[in-house]
C-alpha cells in the first residue's frame, strides 16, 4: 500500500510488506469473457503488479492453440447479448440466438467493437500477456477431461493441477471471471 493511501485510511505502513500478487480464475472461453481477465492481467502488470491466470474448462479455449484465435460468442442463454452499440435499446430475446447465423453475426458485431477499440486480437494479447510477465496455467483435471496435453497449449502455458493452485494462490487476490 502507499504511503499516501494509507494516510488518507490512517493506516501504518508496513515497510515487510511484499509485492501485491492477483491470481485470476477464467472459466469462459466465449469471446465476451475473453477480455476481461486479459484486460485485469494487463492492468495489473502495468500497475507492478504480479498475475497469474489460471484457465479451466471452457476457459482453455483462450489459451489452445487450435481453438484461441477462432473463439465466437454464445447467443442461446445469453441474457445480456443485445445490439448494442447499433441499437443498446433493442435486447435480443434468448429464442432468436436459435436463428442459424445469429452467433457469427453476434461475434462479428463484438469482433469489430475490438477491433475499433484497437486491443488486439486474443493471440496477439495472450503474447503480449506473457511478455509483460504474466504466467498462464491450464487446470490439469480439465485438460484430462477435453483430452488436451500440455503441447497443445500456447507456447509459454503449462499445465497445473488444482493443489498446485491452491499452492500458487496462497496470499495472493484471486479473481473469478
Amino acid at each position: 500500500m502507499s504511503d499516501v493511501l494509507a494516510k488518507i485510511k490512517g493506516m501504518k505502513v508496513d515497510e515487510k510488506t511484499t509485492t501485491r500478487k492477483l491470481v485470476l480464475v477464467s472459466s469462459k472461453g466465449g469471446l465476451d469473457m475473453a477480455y476481461p481477465p486479459m484486460i485485469l492481467a494487463n492492468a495489473a502488470r502495468m500497475s507492478g503488479i504480479e498475475c497469474e491466470i489460471f484457465f479451466t474448462f471452457w476457459g482453455l479455449d483462450l489459451i489452445t492453440k487450435k481453438k484461441m484465435g477462432k473463439v465466437n460468442i454464445a447467443t442461446v442463454g445469453n441474457p445480456a447479448f443485445s445490439m448494442a452499440p447499433y441499437a443498446p435499446w433493442f435486447k435480443i430475446p434468448t429464442w432468436m440466438g436459435l436463428i442459424p447465423g445469429m452467433s457469427w453475426v453476434a461475434t462479428k458485431m463484438m469482433a469489430y467493437q475490438i477491433k475499433k477499440l484497437d486491443f488486439p486480437p486474443i493471440p496477439e494479447f495472450m503474447e503480449n500477456l506473457l511478455d509483460s510477465g504474466v504466467k498462464l496455467y491450464g487446470c490439469k483435471l480439465s485438460m484430462d477431461m477435453m483430452n488436451l496435453q500440455e503441447e497443445d497449449l500456447i507456447d509459454g502455458a503449462t499445465m497445473l493441477g488444482a493443489m498446485e493452485f491452491m499452492e500458487l494462490s496462497k496470499d495472493a487476490q484471486v479473481m473469478f471471471v
